[in-house]
């Protein structure tokens, strides 16, 4: 039977593609990226496997290799979005910390940066609300209040910080 590697040559010296390095983790990534962008684009509830799969460049099968589910993707999807809002808040805990005096202005800089990124703040508009319907997200929800308030409360009494929080 003839094969090209029984010819004496490799694939690529036979004009084949190179074969592609092996990234799991790099294809997780990248699907949980696009996970985010298809929620802030069409919601959660019209959120696809199919839609996620084209929007990542990867065969549908790659996210339900990764994702046997679709609440386990969009999970994922939204606790990238929450580590994400972790992150912020401790920066802004930062400033207020080194601005306790007037905390105004890193609260109205922190709010400004937010609202810059338009998708973020769609897909926890999106967080929140599903979060309302769906008791598994508001442990999410809940924790995202709860270090925002946290930080805010750094340079404030409690209920400054809640309604700080809540706006």
């Amino acid at each position: 039977m003839y094969t090209r590697r029984s010819m004496g040559r490799t694939e690529e010296q036979a004009g084949a593609a190179p074969r592609r390095t092996r990234d799991p983790e790099g294809r997780r990534a990248a699907i949980v990226e696009a996970a985010v962008s298809v929620i802030a684009e069409r919601g959660i509830g019209n959120t696809t496997h199919r839609l996620i799969a084209a929007r990542a460049g990867v065969p549908l099968g790659s996210t339900t290799y990764y994702f046997p589910s679709l609440g386990d993707l969009v999970d994922a999807a939204l606790e990238k979005v929450a580590d994400e809002c972790r992150t912020t808040l401790a920066g802004w805990e930062e400033r207020l910390r080194a601005s306790p005096a007037t905390p105004g202005p890193v609260i109205a800089d922190a709010a400004a940066a937010y609202l810059e990124d338009r998708e973020r703040a769609i897909v926890e508009y999106d967080l929140y609300l599903a979060a309302a319907r769906d008791e598994r997200l508001r442990p999410l929800v809940d924790a995202w209040i709860g270090e925002m308030t946290r930080a805010v409360a750094t340079v404030s009494d409690e209920p400054t910080a809640r309604a700080i929080t809540a706006l």
